[in-house]
């Protein structure tokens, strides 16, 4: 090997590993979709340890009707706060619930997931992550364009002439 395929080599490398790097970022890190669907989001560990390995139809609506134990949906996207890896769970954030809930990491997923719509949802528009509000007059004023009228077009005249009888 010469040289230059060496040097060559390496920075291919290098370049490739950056580019992998780059699918680990904000939204790879803090962000996971759900992947089952069941009350498998608990206030506390304990909750969710007694849930999974003693579920029967009673204690899920014990545990329901107290609110410590919430439904997950698949696709439904989730803020990831923190891993324990060695309880193989994760405390994750659902836009519109205060409290943070615990999962097991198994149902969640790093890579988008389609909701029961067909839709991959999104930070922005879960409402996990706030977008700035646009005002809209200011693009109307500025571009000069008018709202649309809403009524009905008014029929309009026949084009075929009227024939009136010829007076004798």
């Amino acid at each position: 090997m010469n040289a230059k395929t060496v040097v060559f080599g390496v920075i291919v490398f290098g370049l490739a590993s950056a580019a992998l790097s780059i699918n680990d970022t904000k939204l790879g890190n803090e962000y996971r979709w759900i992947v089952v669907d069941g009350p498998y989001a608990c206030a506390s560990k304990e909750d969710l340890r007694q849930i999974t390995k003693h579920y029967t139809d009673e204690t899920e609506l014990q545990m329901v009707n107290e609110l410590r134990a919430y439904y997950l949906i698949a696709g439904t996207i989730v803020q990831l706060v923190r891993e324990d890896s060695s309880s193989g769970m994760s405390q994750i954030h659902f836009a519109g619930i205060t409290r943070d809930l615990w999962t097991y990491t198994r149902f969640l997923s790093k890579r988008p997931v389609t909701d029961p719509y067909g839709v991959i949802e999104t930070p922005e528009a879960s409402g996990l992550v706030s977008v700035p509000a646009t005002d809209t007059s200011d693009t109307r004023e500025r571009s000069g364009a008018t709202p649309a009228p809403y009524a009905s077009p008014q029929p309009t005249v026949s084009p075929v002439p009227r024939t009136t009888p010829a007076k004798p």
